[in-house]
């Protein structure tokens, strides 16, 4: 909120207002004067005051009917009366018809700046604990099933050390999200959160992003700039997609991980910090360190308490609470009206394979409210489908086709893929994960998910052959 206020000043009396307005102006803030009810309410419609101040006793309309006006027509800026023939009925009446505070004229500058002053304060707190609300909502994990049971009981074992912990996953399935509430629950809760995308820094420009470097060490460098490690003193850096951090930077990351000091470029000491470091990447960090992509030291400083997220393809329990978690934000984000998801679209939903994960499933949720039928307050199974099935014209050869719910016919295409693909490569698995993209550990739990035998689809392919 701004220490400076805009007010509206509302008294038939020339004099008051003159001396009302002087005094707000000359200690900055904005006064607009009014001598009628009528006027003033047109203009608290038309702008957005911080505070009106409005007399009881005047020709035509009183100040109780103005309020009760301003009320009627929805407009919420807070309203201090004042009269000088005040009595405990007009101010208990002022007070029920959501009057702020009643004052007795004449009132002192002083105290009409308090008031102010007070209203202000009011208005910051109300808003920082809308924007906690907000980010609460934001930042909450939701989940129902046995699959984040397993991770959310880990999480809350090594919140509360310092022990580095490594988050793995696929993009979209929230790293960001446990990290965050690893700090939240940690004893460096008070501190800061300081997170950087390794993948989205330039390779040039990533270690002046975490060590910072002294005006003038390098070609545009016009001030001193303070890296994501001291920003994040006593308090946690979350490094995202470490996988993808140059191997030249590992090896002065590593460093700063043993001796817990950083130097900024152009720097002749170094900054001792106090940070607990986060990282997450949807690499896989041993292959990276069998092919030299990443150092196998590094590895070992980072790789303390591994944390695996499963994908949502594999957490289809949570699927309707985040539906309904989701709905419910975009929602309140977009001032739109309460809507819900029927029980047919979140079936539907359910069986979806997601592989964009969480942050597919909170971009689907948007998209369909925007779609869904403006005159409902419901996502029903029609829009779902329209979404999630290909049309008629844009359909290419081998998609999902034929008759049956959406589900059925999203788990007979899969089904059939596998098969296909599993024959193509004579039932060699590794091969046929590799072509599917998928690790060889999952192509079988697809599989068995589906209901396919493949080591008994390899004897019996076997024997056909003999």
């Amino acid at each position: 909120m701004p220490s400076k206020a805009r007010l509206l000043i509302v008294d038939d009396e020339a004099s008051t207002l003159a001396t009302l307005s002087r005094a707000f102006r000359l200690t900055g803030h904005e006064a607009t004067v009014c001598d009628n009810a009528d006027r003033a309410l047109e203009l608290a419609k038309a702008n957005n005051f911080d505070l009106i101040f409005s007399d009881v006793v005047m020709p035509a309309k009183n100040g109780l009917v103005f309020l009760e006006e301003l009320r009627s027509a929805g407009v919420t800026t807070p309203v201090v009366m004042m009269s000088g023939q005040a009595h405990i009925e007009m101010a208990v009446r002022a007070t029920k018809l959501g009057a702020l505070d009643f004052l007795e004229k004449p009132v002192s500058s002083d105290k009409l700046l308090l008031t102010v002053e007070n209203v202000l304060k009011l208005q910051r707190l109300e808003s920082e604990n809308f924007q906690l609300r907000q980010r609460m909502g934001k930042y909450e994990i939701v989940w129902a099933g046995e699959a984040m049971k397993n991770v959310m009981a880990q999480l809350e074992r090594v919140a509360v050390t310092d022990t580095r912990v490594c988050i793995l996953g696929e993009t979209g399935t929230g790293k960001e999200l446990i990290a965050r509430t690893i700090h939240d629950k940690s004893p460096r809760a008070s501190g800061p959160f300081v997170a950087l995308n390794c993948a989205a820094i330039p390779a040039e420009l990533i270690e002046s992003e975490l060590f910072g470097h002294e005006k003038g060490s390098f070609t545009g460098a016009a001030n001193r700039h303070i890296g994501k490690f001291e920003q994040a003193e006593h308090g946690t850096l979350f490094l995202d997609e470490i996988g993808d951090m140059p191997l030249p930077m590992q090896a002065k990351l590593l460093r700063v991980l043993e001796e817990g000091e950083i130097e900024r470029i152009g720097a002749s000491k170094s900054v001792h910090v106090d940070v607990r470091v986060v990282v997450a990447t949807h690499r896989n960090l041993q292959v990276l360190v069998h092919e030299g992509k990443f150092r196998q030291d590094l590895f070992h400083r980072i790789y303390v308490f591994p944390l695996i997220l499963p994908p949502l393809r594999e957490r289809r329990d949570d699927i309707p609470s985040l539906i309904e978690h989701f709905v419910d934000q975009v929602c309140r984000q977009n001032s739109w009206k309460p809507a819900k998801c029927t029980s047919d679209a979140v079936i539907a939903l359910q069986n979806y394979s997601w592989p964009g994960n969480v942050r597919e499933l909170r971009n689907m949720i948007e998209r369909l409210l925007l779609l869904a039928p403006r005159d409902s307050n419901e996502i029903g199974l029609q829009t779902v489908e329209s979404v999630l099935m290909p049309s008629a014209e844009t359909r290419t050869p081998g998609s999902i086709s034929g008759s049956g719910t959406l589900a059925a016919r999203v788990e007979n295409f899969e089904r059939e893929t596998i098969n296909a693909e599993l024959k193509r490569t004579g039932f060699h698995v590794t091969n046929a994960a590799k072509n599917l993209g998928l690790e060889r550990s999952h192509l079988y739990k697809k599989a068995e998910q589906l209901g396919i035998d493949v080591r008994k689809q390899r004897r019996d392919d076997e024997f056909k052959q003999e």
